[in-house]
């Protein structure tokens, strides 16, 4: 089986259409997903009145999360996957949490300069290769307010050999292209290069899939 080909240049939340209904499930046993989100929340340190992005936001798991813990926060919700945005809308109807989900690409968000005082993301930039990488994070610095910041969860450099293995699935799985700057622990770089400053790398988590890194930049105010 061939992954379904790109739309509106994205490829279905787990390559193929017919998965997508397994998003949730898949997510939840391999990314240790209620410990790496709720640390995500916590590190980002959202304030009342915050408005939020979450970019990738897949079914809004996040996203509902931290509406949910800062009711106050105005958080919206992109991705340029229509069929996991219908999931993410019904979740967030079901939870009773109002939240705004944009289809749209990364790579031309569709909002205003200086939006957000934060964008958060989690699994998302180990899906682009590197030209998309620095145009989603070009759009994330000019969507950003002066002194908002960037939280990011996602796969880094491997914690040892038992790690690097695991993350060969991911690897295999999504493309040795796409994942090579997170393999190498690259994406704090990624972000100076657009301009971000105090890029750093905070945390780290291991899952059965490979090392979640913790990261997190601002723009300068």
């Amino acid at each position: 089986m061939s992954p379904d080909p790109p739309q509106s240049g994205y490829l279905p939340a787990l390559r193929w259409k017919a998965l997508t209904p397994l998003f949730d499930y898949v997510v939840r046993i391999t990314t240790r997903e209620r410990s790496s989100k709720l640390k995500l929340i916590e590190q980002a340190g959202i304030a009342d009145r915050d408005s939020v992005l979450d970019l990738g936001c897949g079914t809004g798991t996040l996203a509902i999360w931290l509406k949910q813990r800062v009711s106050e926060a105005q958080v919206a919700g992109l991705d340029a996957d229509p069929d996991v945005l219908s999931r993410a809308r019904r979740k967030a109807f079901a939870a009773s949490t109002p939240l705004e989900f944009v289809e749209a690409s990364s790579t031309q968000l569709p909002f205003p300069d200086e939006s957000f005082d934060a964008v958060l993301s989690t699994l998302f930039f180990h899906h682009l290769r590197d030209p998309e990488k620095r145009k989603t994070l070009a759009e994330v610095a000019r969507v950003l307010r002066p002194g908002g910041e960037l939280h990011v969860a996602d796969y880094g450099r491997p914690q040892g050999p038992i790690m690097a293995a695991a993350f060969l699935v991911v690897r295999a799985f999504d493309g040795f292209e796409p994942t090579a700057a997170n393999a190498r622990g690259e994406l704090p770089e990624l972000f100076r290069s657009v301009g971000l400053d105090h890029a750093e790398r905070r945390a780290q988590l291991r899952t059965p899939l490979g090392t979640l890194a913790f990261y997190a930049a601002r723009k300068p105010a």
